[in-house]
């Protein structure tokens, strides 16, 4: 069974808790894989929400975000773009080296790459696609699978 949902939403960070509920509740997989589910994904969900209001579009109540969910039996494919001017992803530090420990910014992409299985940017920087693979035959679905 294949679900799909395209969602407009508010340049809000109010606003992520909720659509990230609602994307969950709407994944007809979520019995079976609720643990990848429930942690992985709403995660993962969550930090690129958060990046694209924050960052992706500055606060900027006048901007909205788009999210594009494809639920198949394999796997969890979530795009979410912002309106903002984009960034190179590659220049991100990497937060769990000495160095970083302390800088600001990077720990949201850092927990999107070791939660999902594929975290993939287009090339404007402002759109981001996670890739959730689902266990099959798992109807506990594992604890945090990175």
């Amino acid at each position: 069974m294949n679900t799909e949902l395209v969602l407009e939403i508010p340049n809000d960070v109010h606003a992520i808790e909720e659509v990230v509920r609602y994307v969950v509740e709407q994944c007809p997989c979520c019995e079976e894989n609720a643990r990848k589910l429930q942690l992985n994904f709403r995660v993962g969900l969550t930090e690129a929400l958060s990046n694209a209001i924050l960052y992706g579009n500055g606060r900027d109540p006048s901007k909205r975000v788009r999210v594009e969910v494809a639920v198949q039996s394999a796997k969890v494919t979530a795009r979410v773009t912002d309106e903002g001017n984009g960034f190179d992803p590659t220049a991100i530090p990497d937060p769990t080296l000495p160095r970083n420990r302390q800088r600001v910014g990077g720990r949201g992409l850092f927990l999107m790459r070791q939660l999902m299985d594929e975290v993939r940017f287009n090339e404007r920087g402002n759109s981001v696609t996670l890739i959730l693979r689902l266990p099959s035959g798992n109807r506990l679905g594992g604890g945090v699978e990175a």
